[in-house]
């Protein structure tokens, strides 16, 4: 037995072996390494070979560049790679794979066989490696110019690894993963996937954007690209595209979230974090929203050399990409309008110039607790005919509900009630009707019944004028900011110097937002003043909150985030009810400010205000045209 006090050096079977634990955890991670190298070494076509799962049997074909012959045993040694020579080179990782670890873990727990051939040889070389000796033995062979990697019977000399690998679907349903979200990072490149002699995936080059389209609907659905809307911004060296879901398309887990910085697959908690900010206003509670997102910054920005995966990354200015990811999925969320949401999918577009708002001037408090808005004019969209200012549209429905109108005596009254509402519609052209339409009807004094020029739109009257309101005491909120109310005791909290001192650092901040933290200690602080509109909340756990987030993020939204639930609070107690009947005019009103209202697709909860059944969906509800 070997004596555990001693200091010896490891064997080099062992040592890969453990280095194996890192970076091999199951066929999916072994595909993930193989699809890398060949990314790096230029390939276009890659084709994945999978057996049972990969357990069995996992070869990845490219036609890359290919491998010398005097270089292959040299490929399948621990710490030997050509992407990197020197530490400075880790400055700017340009490359997937870098570390030199991949191929010899993967041989030491299976046995492996690699065949290559550069484009300025004569022929192909072989070389096999299995776990139990690591010799690597090197032949000639037949093959084209390129890199085959062929993986057999993962951990047979490793029991107790193997024993933890699910079944074959499950092993394959991983594998899958790992390659389609290869195929989203590399447009240029074309994936064919086999399982079991049958053909799983032909994904060709995607140079254009219909083409890319194709490869997004084939790898995350036809549904997602349909709710889907195009992101591209560029600044201060930053530059995200890709594509973000809308709210409506949400998720019960996070299982549609592709992140790449620089082509590089990353699940980064920074990253999270930002868009789970930049979506909660509009995202129904324990949903998770998705996206296809694309991060490229200066390789010497982000350091890549913090996990033996590489599935994680570490900015050098964390606070400004934060920045620049929430306020881009912000600002793009935001400027979502109903236009964008009636019209065909392949039409979608981001808008480059935020919309008017309604309502600028409005988030005036009357008596009663009732909201009133204020009554000047509130900015229209430019559309031919405009809704006639009313009392909804100035907030005044302080006053009981009006009583249900009786039903006409005959069949005559009740077209002429039905049809001078539908003439409206048709007296203009499509070019005139506004995204949301005119209203027609309202049903059970809950929802509204609208006609544009695709169909039928239904709102929820109460949830769209929350919204609206919401929005506005927003605005008004920001032009005057948050005033502070000094405490009558101050309140002390026992910190750590860390958390003192990150306090010390955004004094100013805290100030802006309405707080007055004085320093006691090295470990303590006191909360002299806090926002008036926050005197109900735990003042103490608050600043807590806030500390943790700038200590992790370098920024921090909690305290908007508090003001905004009081802000949702007093929308929603002020916003029309329902069994409330409305004129006409007074919907028309609704649809309008709904049109020029951020986020007004949702309402304050996350849920959505208004849908849209296009004739095609109407027509099959009565089975016509077939």
């Amino acid at each position: 037995m070997t004596d555990l006090r001693a200091i010896h050096l490891l064997s080099p079977r062992l040592a890969n072996q453990i280095a194996a634990g890192e970076v091999v955890e199951r066929p999916s991670s072994v595909a993930k390494e193989l699809l890398e190298n060949c990314l790096d070494a230029g390939a276009k076509r890659i084709d994945i070979d999978v057996e049972l799962g990969g357990i069995k049997r996992l070869q990845i074909r490219d036609d890359g560049h290919g491998i010398a012959a005097d270089q292959l045993p040299l490929a399948l040694a621990r710490h030997a790679t050509s992407k990197i020579a020197a530490l400075d080179d880790l400055e700017g990782v340009a490359s997937l794979g870098f570390r030199g670890e991949a191929l010899a873990s993967i041989s030491s727990v299976s046995r492996l066989t690699l065949t290559s051939r550069t484009a300025d040889a004569e022929q192909a070389w072989q070389v096999e490696a299995e776990g139990r000796d690591m010799q690597p033995r090197v032949q000639p062979a037949a093959h084209p110019v390129g890199t085959t990697v062929e993986v057999c019977d993962l951990f047979f000399n490793t029991p107790a690894r193997r024993k933890f690998l699910r079944t074959d679907k499950t092993e394959f349903d991983h594998l899958q993963d790992v390659i389609k979200r290869m195929a989203l990072a590399r447009f240029d490149v074309a994936f064919h996937l086999r399982h079991n002699g049958k053909t799983i995936l032909a994904l060709h080059p995607a140079p254009d954007e219909a083409s890319q389209a194709r490869r997004i609907a084939a790898v995350c659905g036809d549904s997602f690209l349909e709710q889907a809307m195009p992101i591209n911004v560029e600044r201060n060296g930053l530059h995200l595209w890709g594509w973000v879901g809308l709210p409506t398309f949400s998720r019960s887990k996070a299982d549609m979230q592709h992140f790449y910085v620089n082509g590089r697959i990353v699940s980064d908690r920074l990253v999270s974090h930002a868009v789970r900010q930049a979506y909660r206003d509009v995202m129904y509670g324990g949903r998770h929203p998705a996206f296809v997102l694309f991060l490229e910054l200066d390789p010497g920005a982000v350091d890549v050399n913090v996990h033996p995966t590489k599935h994680e990354v570490r900015f050098r200015e964390n606070r400004s990409v934060h920045d620049f990811l929430y306020g881009t999925l912000h600002r793009a969320i935001a400027d979502i309008r109903p236009d964008d949401n009636t019209e065909p999918t392949s039409t979608l577009h981001l808008h480059t110039q935020p919309a008017v708002v309604s309502g600028l001037e409005a988030g005036e408090f009357g008596p009663q607790g009732h909201i009133q808005l204020n009554t000047a004019p509130n900015p229209q969209p430019t559309f031919a005919h405009r809704a006639q200012p009313s009392s909804f549209s100035q907030g005044s429905f302080s006053q009981p509900p009006a009583p249900a109108t009786r039903p006409p005596e005959n069949y005559q009254a009740a077209y002429k009630a039905f049809a001078e509402p539908l003439a409206q519609v048709a007296e203009h052209s499509s070019e005139e009707i506004p995204p949301l339409g005119f209203a027609i009807a309202q049903l059970k004094g809950i929802y509204i019944l609208a006609e544009n020029q695709h169909g039928l739109i239904l709102v929820d009257m109460h949830a769209a004028h929350e919204r609206v309101m919401y929005e506005r005491l927003k605005l008004a909120m920001a032009d005057e900011g948050l005033r502070g109310q000094p405490l009558l005791v101050p309140e002390t909290l026992a910190l750590s110097a860390r958390e003192v001192d990150c306090a010390a650092q955004h004094t100013q901040w805290f100030i802006q937002l309405g707080f007055e933290l004085q320093e006691l200690g090295p470990e303590s602080l006191a909360i002299r003043q806090i926002p008036a509109l926050l005197k109900q909340a735990d003042a103490a756990e608050l600043v807590r909150d806030v500390l943790t987030d700038l200590m992790e993020y370098g920024t921090s939204d909690k305290i908007q985030a508090h003001t905004n639930e009081l802000l949702a609070t007093m929308s929603c107690h002020g916003a029309v009810r329902a069994n409330r009947r409305l004129t006409l005019i007074e919907m028309n009103a609704l649809l309008r400010d709904m049109e020029t209202t951020e986020r007004s697709g949702q309402c304050n909860h996350g849920r959505p205000t208004w849908t849209q059944l296009g004739m095609d969906e109407l027509d099959k509800l009565f089975l016509r045209g077939r």
